[in-house]
């Protein structure tokens, strides 16, 4: 009976040691402006994390969400110290503003509390630098949200372009994003008010949606940052966006391969979609389930395969089941991937870069 009873001690010394505890990660949900809140709020009932708190000073909105999801207005704090003091959270995230972003993670890595942010990671390059110095530091996960992250459309597309000889040579990659614009959309105020700040957003259409194509194409080349960025920008909406851009291309120019972005808030249907081109072939990745590819039979015929994507498995469907399992040690987060702190931090290298390109005109050369 011993032997049998210490047996089962070190296997279950060993599965939480090997695979991390099963317990709840314990998350503050810090700031509810950006409407991209909804999403945690929903995930809520996925037993692999709880939200034991919220900071949002603005007692109307936080009144709006607590009627909404059915929360206590006890949960809610006026700052992120009197969250950490009253409910010791695990980890937390942020769905305020980009500018933010570091602010929360100066308060949250020395405590050892593990940081998700909106995309992007920051609004310029000096605070993504910190943020990334203090991360590492303190050993914090600090990771970087996408909706595109969890589309398996793009996991299909990656494991084309890395495992098959489908389509050949990368030669152009095309990522489009955008709406029409968020006042036309109806984004709540109190996002709106922010989202269209040059200084709180980093920029327009140029940072909102020119990200999830640097986020893309700097998974897609393993981390290898393009050689140069050159971009263009436009203001199509005056009337709706007086302070920034609602219109961005960039160009990434790579060693033998070119990423074109195109960022707008003037789509008159929304999208979020991807076309890969090789030498022999091209895949489009139309949106979060519907994938088609291509390759060619001769000067314009091809041979087409169409492909209806399900939902990835967990924790991979859900960026705060990621978040928990990464923090529980039962996966880990692999270089350049789409959530990690060096894809991101090279994501706002190129806006920063492409900002710089379209204010002066000029092809921005980046340092390897």
């Amino acid at each position: 009976m011993k032997i049998k009873l210490v047996c089962a001690f070190v296997i279950c010394l060993l599965s939480t040691t090997l695979f991390g505890g099963n317990d709840p990660i314990r998350i503050g949900v810090v700031g509810l402006t950006h409407t991209h809140v909804h999403w945690i709020f929903n995930s809520d009932s996925r037993p692999e994390f709880e939200i034991v708190g919220v900071v949002e000073p603005n007692r109307e909105l936080a009144q709006r969400y607590a009627d909404q999801y059915q929360f206590s207005m006890d949960k809610v704090f006026n700052t992120i110290e009197e969250l950490i003091e009253a409910k010791s959270p695990d980890a937390v995230t942020a769905f305020g503003t980009i500018y933010d972003h570091l602010k929360i993670v100066e308060v949250c890595a020395p405590l050892g509390i593990h940081v998700m942010v909106e995309k992007p990671l920051a609004v310029s390059l000096k605070h993504a630098r910190k943020m990334e110095k203090l991360a590492k530091t303190h050993g914090i996960h600090l990771l970087t949200n996408y909706e595109t992250t969890w589309y398996p459309t793009n996991h299909k597309a990656y494991d084309i372009i890395k495992n098959d000889t489908l389509i050949g040579d990368l030669r152009k990659i095309i990522v489009r994003d955008g709406h029409k614009g968020p006042k036309k959309i109806g984004v709540d105020k109190e996002f709106l008010e922010w989202l269209t700040d040059p200084d709180l957003n980093g920029g327009g259409a140029i940072t909102d949606f020119g990200c999830y194509g640097a986020n893309l194409l700097t998974w897609i080349m393993d981390g290898k940052k393009p050689n140069s960025v050159m971009a263009v920008t436009a203001q199509q909406q005056p009337e709706n966006n007086p302070k920034v851009d609602d219109e961005a291309i960039i160009i990434l120019n790579y060693d033998k391969m070119i990423g074109i972005i195109q960022a707008s808030w003037n789509w008159p249907i929304g999208r979020k979609d991807m076309e890969v081109y090789g030498v022999k072939g091209v895949i489009y990745a139309d949106n979060r389930n519907d994938l088609r590819t291509r390759v060619s039979m001769g000067y314009d015929s091809y041979d087409e395969e169409q492909y209806q994507m399900e939902e990835r498995e967990s924790p991979y469907d859900d960026p705060f089941v990621y978040f928990a399992a990464i923090i529980n040690k039962k996966i880990e987060v692999p270089p350049f991937s789409l959530s990690s702190l060096e894809n991101n931090t090279i994501v706002v290298e190129i806006l920063e870069a492409a900002k710089k390109s379209a204010k002066s005109g000029k092809l921005i050369a980046l340092k390897k």
